[in-house]
C-alpha cells in the first residue's frame, strides 16, 4: 500500500517497520515530528519518550541497544552537539540491538542559530551515515540503518535536512518486522570504555570502517543513473532532487545514499566515464573534499555557495548556463513581516518590563528569543540551550557587582530542564549574585507544544510526576525565589527590581501559560476607545494585533486579538477596554 508521507513520518514508519522498541529524543525543528509520529504507534510495541535533553536521550537509546532492543534517538543538528559525547563513545562500544541516530540539519537556518553540517560528525565519530532524498528513502534508509547497525556492530546516522523532513512524497508501507529483544550478556571488554578496553575497540572501529567502505561499493543505495552524457553529477539528499529538477537527463548522476564512508572505487569509475564532474551539495564541501582526497577531479564550491539552501534555478544556471525565468513582481512594495511573539504570548509582559528597566538580558533558545526583535528589543545575547545562565555568570564576574544589578538571564521551563540547571548550580557554587528568570509557560512552545518534565504529562499524554521548579531551585541552594505573573506588570516590575538589587543569586518564575494552549481562554477582545490620546505606548508591546495608521490612529485587529488584556494594563489613559468575543465581531 502506498501513502503520501512527510519525510519525518516516513522515518518513523521505517523505524516502526524495522522493529524499533525504544525511542528517546528531545524536540528540535526540523526533527521533532519523527518522535511525535513514533508516539502514534502502539505503546505495547514501541516505548517512546521525550528526554530532558539530547545527551540523556542518546544515552538512554544506547542503553536500550546494549540491552538488546532496537533503539533510536532523534535531534536537530545543534542537538547532535549535545549528544556528541555518548555518541562518539558508542562508536567504540557498538551495539547489541541496532542503534540509529537521526539528525536533521537546517540549511538556511529556518529555525536555528547556526548552519552546521552534521556529516562531519560521521567522519569524526567513524559512524556510517545514510542520507535520504525523499520520503521513500526516509522509510527504506531507516530500515536499512537498523540492519547495518547490527551487521557491522555500529550505531548508524540517518541525516535529513529541513526540506526532506518537511516535504511529502509517496512511500510503500510494509508490515512491522519481528525483532525480539536480544539477551543481555555481560561483556566488560566491549561495553566498559576505560583506556585499556578502548584501545582494543579502536582497532575494531578501524577494521569496521574498511568493511563499511567495501559494502558501500556494491550497496544499492549508492546508485548511478547513466543518461549517456559526458557530464557527471555527484550528489545526495535534497540536492539530488534539486539537481534532477534542474538538469533532467542532460547529465549522469551518482546518487549517494551513504555519505560516509564513500565508495571510492565506484566514484572513481564514474568520474572516469565523464569529461567533467560536478559535486552538488548544500553547506560544506564534504563530498567534494572526500572526492579530491581520493584523487577524483571534481568541481563544486568554486561554483556553488557555502551558504543556505540551493534551488533548481541556481543549479541550472551554474551547470547549463540557463537564466532563471522572468519573475513576476507585485505592483506595490510589500513590507517584510519579521517573526514576532504571538498575540497573548506571556513572554511579552516579561520583555516589556525588562526593556522599560533598561536591563541587559542574557537570552536563550526558545520562542522568547523573539524578545530581541523590535520594538521589545530586550535580548542582548543568544548562544545555545542553557547559555543564558552560564553566560550571564561570566559577564557578571568580569563586569562587576554594579553591572550585575542591571543584568538578568531569561530561560524557558523546558530549556531550564534541558541545560539550565547546571548553569544555575555554577552560580550558586561560585558565589554569584545573578538574577535568573524562568519563563514557565507550561509547555515546550517553540517546537510545537511538546511535554517536558515540568508539565506533568508524557509524550503520550499520560499523567506523570511534575518537576517542582521552586523545590528544585531551593535544592540548588537558592534562597530567594519568587513566582510572578508577567501580565501583572506592576508586581512583575517590583519583583525584578528587588531581585536584581540583591547581593545574592535569585530566581523569578514568570508563570503564565502559552496563549496557544487549548486550555487558555480569555473573555472578550480588546478595543481602542475614544479616550485614546495617540501616545502609542501600546505599540511598544509589539503585539501583532495592534497597529497604527498614517493618521496616527491606533487599531486593534479583532481577528488577531485573543483578549489577553496586556495592552489594557499598559495604557495610562484607560483607552483600551474589553469588548465582545471574536464570534460577536464576526457576526456583528
Amino acid at each position: 500500500m502506498k501513502q503520501l508521507l512527510l519525510g519525518n513520518a516516513a522515518v518513523a514508519r521505517g523505524a516502526y517497520e524495522a522493529g524499533v522498541c525504544f525511542v528517546s529524543s528531545y524536540p528540535g525543528t526540523p526533527s521533532t515530528e519523527i518522535t511525535e509520529y513514533i508516539a502514534t504507534y502502539p505503546a505495547e510495541e514501541v516505548y517512546c519518550e521525550w528526554a530532558p535533553n539530547e545527551k540523556v536521550a542518546a544515552e538512554a537509546a544506547i542503553g536500550a541497544a546494549i540491552g538488546g532492543g532496537r533503539a533510536m534517538s532523534c535531534c536537530k543538528h545543534v542537538g547532535l552537539n549535545v549528544m556528541a559525547d555518548p555518541v562518539f563513545t558508542d562508536s567504540y562500544i557498538g551495539v547489541n540491538g541496532g542503534a540509529v541516530f537521526c539528525v536533521a540539519d537546517d540549511p538556511g537556518m529556518h529555525s536555528s542559530q547556526n548552519e552546521q553540517d552534521s556529516r562531519h560528525y560521521a567522519r569524526a565519530a567513524k559512524i556510517p551515515m545514510l542520507e535520504p532524498a525523499d520520503s521513500a528513502d526516509c522509510l527504506n534508509f531507516t530500515k536499512l540503518a537498523f540492519d547495518l547497525s547490527e551487521k557491522f556492530d555500529t550505531p548508524v546516522f540517518v541525516r535529513l535536512s529541513t526540506r526532506v523532513s518537511h516535504s511529502q512524497s509517496l512511500v510503500e508501507i510494509g508490515e512491522r518486522e519481528n525483532h525480539p529483544v536480544k539477551p543481555y550478556e555481560k561483556n566488560i571488554a566491549k561495553n566498559v570504555m576505560m583506556p585499556a578496553m578502548a584501545k582494543g575497540r579502536h582497532v575494531i572501529v578501524e577494521e569496521r570502517t574498511l568493511a563499511l567502505s567495501d559494502w558501500a561499493e556494491t550497496a544499492t543505495v549508492n546508485k548511478i543513473e547513466d543518461n549517456g552524457s559526458k557530464i557527471g553529477v555527484i550528489t545526495a539528499g535534497i540536492a539530488y532532487e534539486y539537481a534532477k529538477e534542474a538538469l533532467g537527463d542532460k547529465v549522469n548522476y551518482f546518487k549517494l545514499g551513504m555519505v560516509w564512508p564513500l565508495p571510492a572505487k565506484k566514484l572513481a569509475d564514474f568520474a572516469a566515464s565523464c569529461d567533467k564532474v560536478y559535486v552538488i551539495e548544500e553547506l560544506d564541501p564534504f563530498i567534494e573534499n572526500e572526492c579530491k582526497a581520493l584523487g577524483i577531479k571534481v568541481e563544486g564550491k568554486e561554483l556553488f555557495t557555502l551558504l543556505g539552501e540551493y534551488t533548481p534555478t541556481m543549479i541550472a544556471k551554474k551547470i547549463l548556463g540557463t537564466d532563471a525565468p522572468a519573475s513576476v513582481a507585485a505592483e506595490e512594495v510589500i513590507p517584510n513581516r519579521p517573526p514576532v511573539l504571538c498575540p497573548g504570548c506571556p513572554h511579552r509582559g516579561t520583555f516589556y518590563v525588562l526593556k522599560k528597566l533598561g536591563l541587559t538580558v542574557s537570552g536563550d533558545i526558545g520562542c522568547y528569543t523573539l524578545g530581541a526583535v523590535a520594538p521589545l528589543a530586550s535580548v542582548d545575547t543568544t548562544i545555545c540551550m542553557g547559555a543564558s545562565i552560564s553566560a550571564a555568570h561570566g559577564m557578571a564576574k568580569v563586569q562587576g557587582a554594579e553591572f550585575n544589578k542591571k543584568l538578568v538571564s531569561v530561560i524557558g521551563d523546558s530549556t531550564f530542564m534541558h541545560s539550565g540547571i547546571t548553569g544555575l548550580s555554577d552560580i550558586v557554587y561560585n558565589k554569584g549574585a545573578n538574577t535568573v528568570i524562568i519563563l514557565d509557560n507550561s509547555i515546550t512552545g517553540m517546537t510545537g507544544h511538546q511535554e517536558n518534565p515540568t508539565t506533568g504529562r508524557t509524550i503520550r499524554g499520560e499523567a506523570t510526576r511534575q518537576v517542582d521548579l521552586i523545590a528544585l531551585c531551593r535544592a540548588l541552594g537558592i534562597e530567594h525565589i519568587s513566582v510572578c505573573d508577567p501580565f501583572d506588570l506592576k508586581a512583575f516590575e517590583k519583583a525584578v527590581k528587588e531581585e536584581t538589587e540583591r547581593d545574592d543569586v535569585s530566581v523569578i518564575i514568570a508563570q503564565r501559560p502559552c496563549a496557544l494552549l487549548k486550555s487558555v481562554k480569555y473573555d472578550g477582545l480588546c478595543e481602542i476607545t475614544d479616550q485614546c490620546r495617540k501616545c502609542k505606548l501600546c505599540m511598544k508591546l509589539g503585539c501583532p494585533a495592534i497597529s497604527v495608521d498614517n493618521a496616527g490612529t491606533v487599531h486593534i485587529d479583532a481577528t488577531q486579538c485573543n483578549g489577553c488584556g496586556l495592552c489594557i494594563g499598559v495604557c495610562p489613559f484607560g483607552a483600551i477596554k474589553k469588548a465582545g468575543t471574536k464570534e460577536d465581531k464576526n457576526h456583528g
